[in-house]
């Protein structure tokens, strides 16, 4: 999977309304670009998903804070998915976890192609201090990985 090259300030303003991420840098992230409209690359992205045995929760427009700050595109989304299970034991053991779940990505529009970025799963074992089994989130990569790869493939 190669990372994709975007406008870095689009990029970067995007991610940081929806992923309310840490700092992270580009290594922290898991990024595609895949040559699909936004409205088949979102329905692409939600069978992928399912695919991988998660359920969408539900998917944003994400263009109101944007447009506060001067831009006008809607093709700006976010997709929420998870395993319930997961995410409420996640939540119950480890609520400073609570801010990033369910797992996203972002999905937007650029030019004839879609970009979707997500922060890699792996980098939330920095939230447990060494106490408990930070597995889940080397599952998490893998699963997504293989979601992402999919999007580039279809």
């Amino acid at each position: 999977m190669s990372p994709a090259r975007c406008h870095p300030g689009r990029a970067a303003l995007f991610l940081l309304l929806i992923l309310m991420a840490l700092p992270v840098w580009a290594d922290n992230l898991l990024i595609v670009r895949t040559h699909q409209p936004l409205a088949s690359a979102l329905e692409n992205l939600k069978r992928s998903i399912r695919e991988e045995g998660y359920d969408v929760a539900r998917v944003d427009m994400v263009n109101i804070g944007l447009l506060g700050m001067g831009y006008t595109s809607s093709d700006y989304r976010a997709v929420f998915f998870g395993k319930a299970e997961e995410l409420d034991e996640l939540s119950r053991n480890y609520p400073q976890l609570v801010p990033y779940l369910p797992l996203r990505i972002a999905v937007f529009s650029e030019g004839d192609s879609t970009l979707l970025v997500t922060v890699d799963p792996s980098t939330y074992r920095e939230f447990l201090d060494g106490a408990g089994d930070s597995a889940i989130f080397d599952r998490w990569r893998e699963e997504i990985s293989a979601i992402l790869s999919r999007m580039t493939n279809r």
